[in-house]
């Protein structure tokens, strides 16, 4: 059985069609990439299957269980979790103190209201072991807000983690990064394949290329094809849509 499929999904926004009757499965402990032209539905796909979108029609299946109607923090629950595009951190915070609280709730200890949270050790050698495992122990007492860009990136990566994710949505990881911190971001991708199952929205094809065990390619909303990075790479219906993109 799949880790995760999406049979038959659609969502539609007026007249655009977003996600086509989208037929889709994640294996586990792959890193799969969807890539497509701008516009493609890569994003909206993302936010489905994270839950914070709703289909108009088809259903979302993890291990076999339709979480179709599952809210976002049912779905952590159960093993997914998300980056987003935009870094979503707490800016005034340290590194270390980002990562505690998101294992804390991950842990549903959220709110012990009459204890000191620093008083938990626990918690701290969790945050402690996650920024080691994104290369962040050295910046754990940094506040967030003056990390770099591709610090910050990796930050968030370890607060999705503290969740224990059996699926990794990432959705543009590299997004903004020059040439050192992509490759480092890469390299920290290629780690957590054993760890999870990645979905990869990524525009980098370097990147895509280089990690993605298999790709999905999507253009307006549906699926053109799906295979290895050397199947889509001499795919020739795959390299006209991206020619009439561009053009």
């Amino acid at each position: 059985m799949s880790l995760l499929q999406v049979r038959g999904l659609t969502k539609r926004f007026g007249a655009v069609v977003a996600t086509d009757a989208l037929d889709l499965a994640f294996e586990r402990a792959e890193v799969h990439a969807i890539i497509g032209p701008n516009g493609a539905g890569k994003t909206t796909l993302i936010n489905q299957l994270a839950g914070s979108l709703r289909p108009d029609a088809g259903a979302v299946l993890l291990r076999g269980r339709d979480i179709t109607s599952s809210s976002v923090h049912d779905r952590v629950r159960h093993g997914i979790a998300r980056s987003f595009q935009a870094t979503n951190l707490f800016r005034t915070m340290s590194a270390l103190d980002n990562v505690a609280l998101a294992v804390q709730a991950g842990a549903g200890s959220s709110f012990h209201f009459w204890r000191d949270v620093h008083a938990d050790s626990g918690l701290f050698e969790r945050a402690l072991a996650l920024l080691d495992q994104v290369g962040l122990r050295e910046r754990a007492e940094v506040s967030a807000g003056v990390m770099a860009h591709g610090e910050q990136r990796r930050l968030e990566v370890a607060l999705a983690l503290a969740t224990r994710p059996l699926l990794l949505l990432l959705d543009e990881p590299m997004a903004g990064m020059g040439p050192e911190e992509s490759l480092q971001m890469i390299e920290l991708i290629d780690r957590l394949r054993e760890d999870a199952t990645i979905v990869l929205v990524e525009h980098d094809m370097d990147a895509v290329f280089r990690l993605a065990d298999r790709i999905s390619v999507l253009v307006y909303g549906r699926l053109l094809a799906t295979g290895t990075a050397e199947a889509i790479r001499s795919n020739a219906d795959v390299r006209r849509a991206y020619l009439g993109a561009a053009a």
